[in-house]
């Protein structure tokens, strides 16, 4: 089910909504929601990864010295 939402954009942000908007044929709330959802997806996805990296720390999985030293190089080389 939908429900209404306000919010204030910008100018610019809303301008730039209406241009995508209508290069894809489509209306705001569209875009809108398809904005809103990848945001919720990034985010969830982002605190699902915390939560696994804090139950590794809690249940004692760590990196050695040795494999942080060598990510470390790792990254030297490249630079």
């Amino acid at each position: 089910m939908y429900k209404p939402v306000t919010f204030r954009l910008d100018d610019d942000k809303l301008q730039s909504l209406d241009q995508i908007a209508s290069s894809m044929d489509r209306d705001r709330s569209y875009v809108i929601n398809e904005a809103v959802s990848n945001y919720l997806e990034v985010k969830q996805w982002h605190a699902d990864q915390i939560r696994q990296a804090i139950a590794g720390a809690d249940a004692g999985e760590f990196a050695t010295d040795e494999e942080v030293s060598a990510a470390f190089d790792a990254f030297k080389a490249k630079a």
